[in-house]
């Protein structure tokens, strides 16, 4: 039997992760059958994960075979409910657009009834009370920009001056996608690449719409800080042969003629990292976004803890953001686990490492997916290992410190696309918090240590508005967010002694 901690732990995740499926739920009512089959996909998409995870923390063991039928059998559901919500998506959708658009007339008919009533007596009190303030903004630009703005898309009514350009309050007449589309481009007709229009939302919670300078991007990498990022890649390399060469025994850095040696690990550990780099530069490419030379981040444990990489432009909306940030640690971790897979199956008794069997306790994924491959030979207390399944694991772990959501992080990112800007600000202190709690508790393990100094000093404020930060990802994005964010934590908290026990995990 689990003891009350480890009940209480499993009931608290278990509890969470109901809260965010009540919370999509509540989410997609207000759009109907279509809001409903888009959230019955994202519970299809989590299912399997929290089944698995569900039942292993109950002591009840899945095979192999049952494990694969449960994620055929989840991927048949979601392909049958995404052909049902384009099927009858559509009719829905053109009659909700028509009866948008026979609503907006009407509305547009009163509202310019009442623009030409006001005109005489309140017109010009508005003006006045917009050109009394003094703008950064030159007097011909802002007049132009504010002809932009029309019934049907964007009608402003109050201009103030911010930072080097200036807010415009007012209402939002139409579709977020289509008002910002309509009015960019007719800012980028007449002023060109001078001005960029942010379309957000105020404290108030109300759209509001920020044209700032184009001087304001953020701006390519100097000399120096490629200098910098070539500098790190060097020692990341050195560090993952160090990494490789002490888990082989020996120190590379005393022995360094031994490299080749050290040198199919420390490969696999490259392929690791450039498959999460290659997922986030392959996504930024197709939403025409600047990425950075990543900043390799040297460590002595595991080689190298991930990179750091900035946005040289700015982020379109906030599906980009998602997508970029979650195509690193996805593509990174698919391959991690690949090879986890595959070392796992490869691994027999008189394979090249052994490891003591309470090593496989330190995650609840490797160690439920190790149960799954190996069975019974997890009951000794050593355990033959081939190197592909270390490395396969240190993967892992490096793609899941990097969903850790908190600031500029990939897990970050994916929380401030998904939940804006304030969810992210206090996710952020949390996992300080809890960082912080790890070092007090567990001293012994400097990583947490590591990462927290590492977040507070480099990576805890948040990226820059999308110009586009009203529309929200869709749920099948903010499904595939929890998901990682959940296996992130599955790689990341270690087996207890009494749920590995239930396992059969160790004597």
């Amino acid at each position: 039997m689990s003891n009350p901690s480890e009940f209480v732990s499993t009931f608290a995740i278990v509890l969470v992760a109901l809260g965010f499926l009540v919370w999509g739920y509540n989410r997609a009512k207000p759009f109907g059958k279509l809001g409903i089959l888009a959230w019955l996909q994202s519970v299809v998409l989590i299912a399997p994960w929290l089944l698995f995870f569900g039942l292993v923390a109950l002591g009840i063991f899945i095979n192999i075979i049952g494990l694969i039928f449960l994620f055929v059998a989840s991927s048949g559901v979601y392909i049958y409910l995404g052909n049902r919500l384009r099927s009858e998506g559509q009719d829905a959708i053109l009659r909700d657009r028509a009866a948008q658009r026979i609503a907006q007339q009407q509305e547009q008919e009163n509202l310019t009834k009442s623009v030409v009533s006001s005109d005489t007596d309140g017109g010009d009190r508005l003006e006045n009370n917009t050109t009394e303030e003094i703008f950064p903004i030159p007097a011909e630009d802002l007049q132009q920009i504010k002809g932009i703005f029309s019934l049907d898309t964007f009608f402003a009514t109050e201009t103030i001056s911010y930072q080097e350009g200036a807010i415009f309050k007012g209402n939002l007449r139409g579709e977020t996608e289509a008002v910002y589309a309509s009015l960019s481009q007719k800012l980028e007709s007449l002023l060109g690449e001078k001005y960029r229009l942010f379309l957000v939302e105020s404290p108030e919670g109300k759209p509001v719409v920020i044209v700032l300078p184009s001087a304001n991007d953020p701006q390519p990498s100097t000399l120096a800080q490629k200098n910098l990022a070539l500098v790190l890649f060097v020692a990341a390399i050195a560090t993952t042969l160090e990494a490789s060469a002490l888990l082989l025994g020996f120190d590379w850095f005393s022995q360094l003629g031994r490299y080749g040696e050290a040198l199919p690990i420390a490969l696999g550990l490259w392929l690791i990292l450039a498959a999460h780099e290659f997922g986030h530069w392959f996504y930024a490419k197709r939403y025409n976004i600047r990425l950075s030379l990543p900043y390799l981040i040297p460590s002595w444990q595991i080689g190298s803890f991930g990179s750091i990489t900035r946005f040289e432009s700015l982020i379109p909306h906030r599906t980009a953001l998602f997508d970029v940030a979650l195509a690193g640690p996805a593509i990174g971790g698919l391959v991690s686990f690949f090879l986890l897979a595959i070392g796992l199956i490869l691994s027999h008794p008189g394979s090249l490492f052994q490891i003591p069997i309470e090593f496989l306790q330190g995650s609840i994924l490797v160690g439920t997916l190790a149960k799954v491959l190996l069975g019974s030979t997890l009951e000794g207390s050593i355990i033959d290992v081939h190197p592909l399944m270390i490395v396969g694991w240190l993967g892992l772990v490096i793609n899941a410190l990097n969903l850790m959501p908190a600031g500029q992080l990939d897990g970050g990112r994916i929380v401030q696309a998904i939940y804006g800007r304030k969810t992210a600000r206090r996710t952020t202190i949390a996992t300080l918090v809890i960082l912080g709690l790890v070092v007090i508790f567990n001293p012994a393990n400097p990583i947490p240590l590591y990462w927290g100094i590492l977040i507070l000093f480099l990576q805890r404020d948040l990226e820059r508005p999308s110009l586009n930060e009203l529309s929200e990802p869709d749920d099948t994005r903010a499904a595939l967010g929890l998901l990682a964010l959940f296996l992130m934590l599955a790689t990341l908290i270690p087996l207890s002694p009494g749920l590995a026990g239930q396992l059969g995990i160790g004597g």
